[in-house]
């Protein structure tokens, strides 16, 4: 059975907004055109993929199913036309993605100094695609933190560090020289508590909502959504400055986003942050391969600072 990429957009842009009004709109496309292409999908599948009436849209079983692979296959599909075109043009190029906080010089350097010739590029990226430029070709490599999605990756661990709390100068504890998680209940957390384990576990405890602020999707991606909360660190130290809450942070993020109205104290009872080269697990790609090794020469394993 083949199965039409454009279709399995259209599906994939349904499945996340539940709502085929939003998803025309989203895809610039008419409605009655996008029902009848989920129709076809439907019709060549064999299954039904969504329960819908004048109220409500839902995935059925085959539905979840299919969300679940679907974003793979089109990443895949990116990642496949990427590397085609740049062969075509005769380009060598390797792309390194990273986090902000994250210097990666020294192994790109090493990289260079192997292949001169060689056009090495580097990619900034946010929590929310740290993994899918990896998976859809914008990147051969990523330093990325932890957690993402692993799924289709390969990752090697390469460094942890501290964690930090990033608070307003005018806040009860800035100054203090550490504090303890707990010691965060009493304020709103401006990230998805994904990102920071440790906080489900308080007995009280503000997420996003309290701040008058809307869910939106994890750190590590998620579904999109009409009102997507603060995704980007930028965002969210926004938010802090104007006493809406606090953020969690690596220390290097932390400090690569220096601002006089903000401040970071060190938080001693949760895990550290660790970072990982990541790169993608269906390619065997010798290149790669040999950055892994650079990256892990560079940085060694243990913690950081």
């Amino acid at each position: 059975m083949d199965v039409d990429l454009r279709k399995l957009r259209y599906f994939v842009a349904v499945a996340e907004e539940l709502h085929f009004g939003r998803a025309a709109a989203r895809l610039h496309i008419a409605q009655p055109v996008l029902s009848r292409q989920i129709r076809a999908l439907e019709t060549e599948l064999g299954v039904r993929l969504f329960d819908r009436d004048r109220r409500a849209t839902a995935l059925t079983g085959a539905g979840e199913q299919l969300l679940g692979d679907a974003p793979g296959l089109l990443a895949a599909a990116e990642a496949l036309c990427r590397r085609v075109v740049l062969a075509g043009q005769g380009s060598k190029v390797f792309t390194v993605a990273f986090m902000p906080g994250i210097t990666v010089t020294g192994p790109v350097q090493a990289l260079l100094t192997r292949h001169p010739g060689l056009d090495v590029r580097v990619l900034r990226t946010g929590w929310q695609d740290q993994a899918e430029v990896v998976l859809d070709g914008r990147a051969d490599a990523a330093f990325v933190r932890m957690p993402v999605d692993r799924h289709g990756l390969r990752l090697l661990p390469l460094f942890t560090e501290p964690r930090v709390a990033v608070l307003p100068t005018v806040h009860r504890l800035a100054g203090k020289a550490a504090l303890r998680i707990a010691d965060l209940a009493g304020d709103t957390l401006l990230q998805d508590p994904d990102a920071v384990p440790e906080w489900r576990d308080l007995p009280e405890r503000r997420d996003p909502a309290a701040a008058g602020l809307p869910a939106g999707p994890p750190e590590g991606g998620g579904a999109g959504r009409p009102q997507p909360a603060p995704v980007s660190v930028e965002e969210k130290l926004e938010y802090v400055a104007a006493l809406r809450g606090v953020v969690v942070l690596p220390l290097s993020a932390a400090e690569y986003y220096t601002r006089p109205d903000v401040c970071h104290v060190p938080v001693g009872d949760i895990a550290p942050n660790q970072v990982c080269l990541a790169w993608d697990a269906s390619r065997r790609a010798a290149l790669t391969e040999e950055f892994a090794e650079l990256a892990r020469q560079h940085f060694g394993a243990g913690p950081r600072r």
